[in-house]
């Protein structure tokens, strides 16, 4: 069994979920979300995220990461800035020795929901019915749920498939 932490990263609010899964069960472990509001400006944000990152891995020691790719955005400027917090969540992990698996956000949705074009509270409905959570997650912590669930999917049918690819080489 693997620990996974999925992370669905913002420059406000960056989500974060933990499983531990076989790649065919899953089981919650904890979520939550990182508002970094502290910082008034970017920097201090950056770093909040990358402090906050650290002290969940220290606290759940996952053995696999996770993390959601940039998406285009509305504007650049909004997706240089989702991009330097997705910096600040990779250094995080990285400086911590772990492994960083990235997922598109529409294979995400695709994996727990069925529909890869899903909103947040198809996403979060699912994720709660998926780890039997009960009450909701927020939609943050959710969608690092999600991430972590799809992480976990994509390894073990790698696993399943790693016979069959060798033989066909």
């Amino acid at each position: 069994m693997k620990i996974i932490l999925g992370i669905d990263p913002g420059s406000r609010i960056t989500g974060y979920g933990i499983i531990r899964s076989n790649g065919q069960r899953h089981h919650y472990i904890a979520s939550g979300s990182i508002v970094a509001t502290r910082g008034k400006n970017l920097p201090e944000r950056l770093a909040y995220i990358f402090q906050d990152i650290t002290t969940v891995i220290q606290k759940y020691a996952p053995t696999d990461t996770a993390i959601e790719s940039v998406f285009m955005a509305k504007n650049a400027a909004s997706a240089l800035t989702l991009g330097q917090a997705r910096g600040a969540a990779i250094a995080a992990l990285v400086n911590n020795g772990l492994p960083v698996a990235e997922y598109a956000t529409r294979l995400v949705k695709q994996t727990v929901s069925g529909y890869g074009a899903a909103d947040k509270a198809q996403v979060q409905y699912m994720v709660k019915l998926l780890l039997n959570i009960i009450g909701s997650p927020s939609v943050d912590a959710a969608d690092a749920l999600a991430v972590a669930i799809c992480h976990a999917q994509s390894q073990y049918t790698k696993q399943l498939l790693q016979p069959h690819l060798a033989l066909a080489l």
